[in-house]
């Protein structure tokens, strides 16, 4: 292991090291989880499964697109599924007293 004489070593070589040792640690981690996960892979295989089959990463959930259920009064092309976040056109509508369902689909 190298010897150093942190009290000797500008802030430049002092910032550099830093770097030097950030760098080296990830890399060890690297090294650790690949080699956990070979282990792993190969103890599955014996198994008869892959080790993404065991994790539930081969399955994905995805969501189908939400229906519209409001319509813009004038511009037909917005619209909103009544989810998440209110569009400023639906607020003004509700706000100044007209009733929301005169913008239903």
């Amino acid at each position: 292991m190298a010897d150093f004489k942190l009290e000797a070593m500008s802030l430049k070589e002092l910032r550099q090291l830093e770097r030097d040792v950030a760098k080296a640690i990830s890399g060890y981690e690297d090294r650790q989880k690949a080699d956990a996960r070979a282990k792993l892979d190969a103890m599955a295989k014996e198994m008869g499964f892959s080790l993404s089959d065991l994790m539930g990463m081969g399955r994905k959930n995805t969501r189908s697109p939400s229906v519209a259920k409001y319509r813009h009064p004038e511009n037909a092309a917005l619209t909103w599924s009544g989810r998440g976040r209110k569009p400023q056109w639906f607020s003004a509508h509700v706000n100044s007293g007209k009733d929301p369902n005169d913008l239903a689909i």
